[in-house]
C-alpha cells in the first residue's frame, strides 16, 4: 500500500474519534430531525407525502389542499402578505375566501434535496425511523479530512503545489478539526448531514476529475452533489478545466460527464414535479416557518439578503459578558475568520496558476448563490455555508504555495480550539447561544 493512503487511513481513524468523542452522548439515538430517514421510508412505502402529520415543525414543506363548493380541488399555499390569494402548485394564484371552502387538508413532504435519502435506503430498510443518522453523519464525515489529504498530495504530486507532506497535514487539520466541518460533522440532523453529504462527494469528485480521467464517474458523483447542494453544481466548472488542462476530446469527454449529470438531473426534477408541479421546486417554497413570508415575497435568492449573508460570513462576533458564561454566541453564527483564522492567507498567494484562478471562477458563484440565500444558516455555530466551496478553499491554499509560518500554525490551533468548543456545546449547551444577530442586543445599549 502506497504510502499516502497508509496516511490517509490514520486520518480517517483520527478525525472518526475525535467527531465521535465530541459526539458524545449524541450517539446513542437518532437526532431530533432526520427528514432523509422519513424521506426513504415514503420511498419504501411507494409515498410522495409523508401521509400525517409530521414528528416536527422544522422545515417540513406544507401544502394545503382546498376542497371548493364549486367540485374543484386546489393544492397550493396561501401567501402571508396578500390576504386570500392562494398560489396554486405551478404558480397560478387565485382569490379563495373561507366561505368558498368545503373542506381543507394539508400533505407534507421533504423539502430537501434526495439525495442523501438514497445513502439512508438500506439502513432504513433494516432499522426503520430508529436508524441512527448521528452514527451515520459522525462515520461519513470522518472520509472528508482524509479525502482532501488525498487530494493535496496529488496537487503535490503533478507539480501545483510544492507543500510538504506535513504542510497537508497541517491543512488536513485545519479543514477537518479548525472549521465549520468539525461541528457539522457531530449533530446528525438533516441540515449537517447534508452538508457532510455533500463534502464526501465533492473529495471523490476531485479525485475523478483530475485529468478528467474518470468522466462517468465524475459525472455520476456531480449528479449526487447536484441532488444534495443543487448550488454545488458550478463544482462542473472544475472538470471542464481538468478537461482542459489535459487536452481531452471535449466533446466525448463532455459526453460521458453529461449523461449521468442529466440522468440523475432528470430524475430530480421529475421528483419535484411530481410533488410540485415544478422541475426545480424541492419545497422550500412551501415551507412553514418563521421566513416564510420574505421566501413569498422575493424567493429563494435576492440581492435583499446580500448584506445580511455578508456579515454573517465575515463580521460577526461573540457576545461577551461580565458574568458567566462569559461569551455568547448568536444563532447567526460566527465570521469564518473567528472559526477559521487561517482563511486570511487566501489573500496573499505566492502562486496564481491557472488552476487557481478555475478553482477561484469555481468558488465564486457557489458562494454568490449563498450570500443571496434567503437563509444565513441560521441556527449554527458558524457559517456553515461555507462547506459547500470550502474544499476548494484548502485547494486553493496549497497551490498558493506560500509559506506555511508559526503564524499559519498558530492560527490553524486558534481554531482547531475554536471549533472544538463549538462542537461540543453547540446544540446542548444553549447558555453559550442567544436568538439575536448583533453582539449587542436591543436594551443593552
Amino acid at each position: 500500500m502506497r504510502r499516502e493512503w497508509k496516511v490517509a487511513i490514520g486520518i480517517y481513524l483520527l478525525a472518526l474519534a475525535m467527531y465521535a468523542g465530541a459526539s458524545g452522548g449524541r450517539l446513542r439515538r437518532a437526532s431530533s430531525d432526520t427528514h432523509f430517514s422519513y424521506l426513504a421510508k415514503m420511498w419504501m412505502e411507494k409515498r410522495l407525502d409523508l401521509g400525517r402529520s409530521p414528528p416536527s415543525q422544522n422545515d417540513w414543506a406544507e401544502v394545503e389542499y382546498l376542497h371548493l363548493k364549486d367540485g374543484r380541488t386546489l393544492a397550493g399555499c396561501y401567501l402571508r402578505s396578500l390576504p386570500y390569494k392562494f398560489r396554486q402548485l405551478g404558480g397560478k394564484i387565485e382569490t379563495v375566501t373561507d366561505d368558498l371552502i368545503a373542506n381543507r387538508w394539508k400533505k407534507y413532504y421533504v423539502s430537501f434535496p434526495p439525495f442523501p435519502a438514497v445513502l439512508f435506503l438500506p439502513f432504513v430498510a433494516i432499522w426503520g425511523l430508529a436508524f441512527n443518522d448521528v452514527i451515520f453523519t459522525v462515520i461519513l464525515a470522518a472520509l472528508g479530512p482524509m479525502l482532501l489529504f488525498v487530494v493535496l498530495r496529488r496537487l503535490s504530486q503533478r507539480g501545483d503545489s510544492n507543500r510538504s507532506e506535513s504542510d497537508d497535514l497541517w491543512l488536513t487539520a485545519m479543514f477537518g478539526l479548525g472549521s465549520v466541518y468539525y461541528y457539522s460533522s457531530v449533530i446528525g440532523q438533516v441540515w449537517y448531514t447534508a452538508h457532510i453529504v455533500a463534502t464526501v462527494l465533492t473529495g471523490l469528485f476531485v479525485l475523478a476529475s483530475f485529468e478528467a480521467r474518470q468522466p462517468i464517474w465524475a459525472g455520476l458523483l456531480l449528479g449526487g452533489i447536484v441532488l444534495t447542494r443543487p448550488q454545488m453544481g458550478f463544482w462542473g466548472i472544475f472538470f471542464l478545466y481538468e478537461t482542459w488542462r489535459a487536452q481531452k476530446p471535449i466533446v466525448r469527454t463532455l459526453f460521458k460527464v453529461g449523461v449521468p449529470v442529466l440522468l440523475l438531473g432528470a430524475a430530480g426534477a421529475a421528483f419535484n414535479w411530481a410533488r410540485f408541479h415544478s422541475l426545480s421546486e424541492f419545497g422550500h417554497f412551501y415551507l412553514n416557518v418563521r421566513w416564510t413570508d420574505r421566501i413569498q415575497r422575493y424567493g429563494l435568492f435576492n440581492y435583499s439578503f446580500l448584506a445580511r449573508n455578508l456579515a454573517v460570513a465575515f463580521t460577526l462576533t461573540p457576545k461577551l459578558l461580565a458574568k458567566p458564561p462569559y461569551l455568547q454566541i448568536g444563532w447567526h453564527g460566527l465570521s469564518m475568520l473567528i472559526t477559521t483564522p487561517a482563511l486570511i492567507y487566501l489573500l496573499w498567494p505566492r502562486d496564481q496558476s491557472t488552476l487557481h484562478r478555475a478553482l477561484w471562477v469555481t468558488v465564486a458563484p457557489i458562494a454568490l448563490m449563498s450570500f443571496l440565500y434567503q437563509n444565513d444558516g441560521w441556527v449554527q455555530f458558524g457559517y456553515r455555508f461555507s462547506l459547500d466551496y470550502l474544499f476548494a478553499l484548502m485547494m486553493l491554499l496549497a497551490i498558493g504555495n506560500r509559506p506555511m509560518t508559526r503564524t499559519w500554525k498558530a492560527l490553524i490551533l486558534v481554531g482547531i480550539g475554536v471549533n472544538l468548543f463549538g462542537a461540543i456545546t453547540f446544540g446542548r449547551m444553549w447558555q453559550f447561544y442567544f436568538d439575536g444577530f448583533f453582539p449587542i442586543g436591543p436594551g443593552e445599549l
